[in-house]
């Protein structure tokens, strides 16, 4: 069996140091060998900033022949809702990739269930990511009204410089 694993964290303070080991476990106690990594530090919500994604997909149409999609969380495939992941999954379902979250369990499994399970997570990642989005807004609108200043210093500079689009 050949096995290819996403992971994926969405700030620079978090680490992939507590999906990696499950997931080589995972396959260790199946006796699937190592999977093969594809890692990114990206939020899910940036649309096409996920670039480790989409070159898995890639790979996986151009006939790497994956049997298994391991991911921590189906969350950490994206946080953009009900539609966006039973179409990610779907793909992956196509080329003969079975998509299997360590945190839900239930994907390992085929039957009717599946999708229905797979639409309530995906719908439970989105509303988490909105209801943190309503409570920073709330934060930065409550900080502003207090007369503190929002976003980076006046004169703060990139680290690295940015690629300009549209042009």
């Amino acid at each position: 069996m050949k096995v290819a694993a996403y992971l994926r964290v969405s700030t620079e303070e978090q680490t992939f140091e507590n999906q990696l080991p499950a997931i080589e476990q995972w396959c260790e106690s199946r006796g699937y060998g190592k999977p093969v990594i594809y890692a990114e530090n990206e939020s899910a919500w940036k649309n096409g900033h996920q670039k480790e994604l989409a070159r898995l997909l890639k790979d996986i149409r151009n006939g790497k022949p994956y049997n298994y999609l391991l991911v921590w969380s189906l969350d950490r495939l994206s946080r953009q809702g009900i539609a966006s992941v039973l179409q990610l999954i779907s793909s992956f379902d196509f080329h003969g990739c079975q998509v299997v979250s360590l945190q839900e369990s239930w994907t390992d499994q085929t039957g009717p269930m599946r999708e229905l399970f797979i639409a309530i997570a995906a719908w439970a990642g989105k509303f988490e990511s909105d209801r943190r989005s309503e409570r920073t807004k709330a934060g930065m609108t409550r900080a502003k009204a207090q007369g503190k200043h929002i976003g980076r210093p006046a004169g703060a500079k990139d680290k690295k410089q940015r690629k300009l689009r549209g042009k």
